[in-house]
């Protein structure tokens, strides 16, 4: 399935949970926010959360400093 991850068309296996993807882009133990689809989806949802075809997903990666 084509999907879109911050802006850039990829392809990826069928039945991807949010959850596989952020840990298959390295961001599991990381702190991130997943929007799908212009909604913040709760962390407790990642495993529940089925990404389909032609969904947009922003991954907003927290920066510290000040």
């Amino acid at each position: 399935m084509e999907i879109f991850i911050n802006g850039v068309k990829k392809s990826l296996e069928s039945n991807l949970t949010v959850y596989k993807l952020v840990k298959d882009l390295g961001y599991e133990n990381k702190r991130v926010a997943i929007e799908l689809n212009n909604e913040i989806i709760s962390r407790s949802d990642y495993q529940n959360k089925l990404i389909v075809e032609g969904d947009q997903i922003e991954i907003i990666k927290a920066v510290g400093g000040g």
